[in-house]
């Protein structure tokens, strides 16, 4: 069964997307706000690029710096997407199958990846969570949804 899956079966077509412009701050509070943990990075429509929560972490100020809190705030909130997304975006397609997904994810070293079409259109994203629901379903006949994790 997993060699016939499909990514668009278990991806999220529901994707929240920020534009390479967006604030590093305003990114990193719709993670935190939507529980998630990257941001497929959209201009004129096409994917431009990826954010992670990591990418944000690595550009938040140190503490070891002579800058009061006020300017590492104040220079951390000029700083915009563009400056720490990752540009070259491993993607599927929602036709191709999850295990390909799941192949792309392992040997990249990456938790998500965003489902585009032929045309770069963001049209989803599948992660390593639906992987794993993917695998549960296929052993047990048994997806754990939220709820239940949450219980």
């Amino acid at each position: 069964m997993l060699k016939r899956t499909l990514v668009r079966e278990w991806m999220t077509a529901s994707v929240i997307s920020i534009t390479s412009d967006t604030a590093i701050t305003t990114a990193h509070q719709i993670m935190k706000k939507n529980r998630i943990r990257r941001l497929p990075v959209v201009d004129d429509g096409k994917l431009v690029g990826i954010v992670t929560i990591g990418d944000i972490r690595e550009a938040s100020p140190s503490g070891a710096t002579t800058l009061s809190i006020w300017e590492l705030n104040y220079l951390w909130s000029q700083l915009k997407v563009q400056n720490v997304m990752t540009r070259k975006v491993h993607t599927v397609h929602q036709n191709d199958p999850m295990i390909n997904a799941a192949r792309i994810m392992l040997e990249s070293k990456v938790s998500g990846l965003p489902v585009v079409d032929d045309e770069d259109h963001l049209v989803g994203i599948v992660t390593e969570s639906d992987v794993f629901r993917m695998v549960v379903k296929d052993q047990t006949g048994e997806v754990e949804t939220e709820e239940s994790q949450n219980s």
